[in-house]
């Protein structure tokens, strides 16, 4: 059984940073790519981060610079580091593995975990 859980969500006021980290098991873990996403209230679902089983990265335009993704193959854990958050980062940051298709496609992930809130106030 397949379980991802993250866990580092919370408030911090804009220009702050906090790191999301996303424990996983039952899966091999190594194999896999992983994606982070974030759901604000009323809006969908939308891409990150994602992180290959080579290390390589992919970032959505809206967070390249401020956020950094990695991964621990050994803790089976995916991170993602927030710098110079806004208001506009506020949402669910939810951790997946990928099973097929393309790395920013919700559908091209199986496997969520159950999200954590990050409320960036102003």
């Amino acid at each position: 059984q397949v379980q991802l859980v993250e866990s580092g969500g919370g408030l911090v006021q804009a220009g702050g940073s906090l790191r999301l980290s996303c424990a996983a098991s039952g899966l091999t873990f190594s194999s896999y790519t992983m994606g982070w996403f974030r759901q604000a209230p009323g809006k969908e679902r939308d891409f990150v981060s994602a992180i290959r089983w080579s290390g390589s990265t992919e970032y959505a335009d809206s967070v390249k610079g401020r956020f950094t993704i990695s991964r621990d193959n050994v803790k089976n854990t995916v991170y993602l580091q927030m710098n110079s958050l806004n208001p506009e980062d506020t949402a669910v940051y939810y951790c997946a593995a990928l099973t097929g298709g393309t790395y920013a496609s919700t559908k091209s992930y199986r496997y969520w975990g159950q999200g954590t809130w990050v409320t960036v106030s102003a």
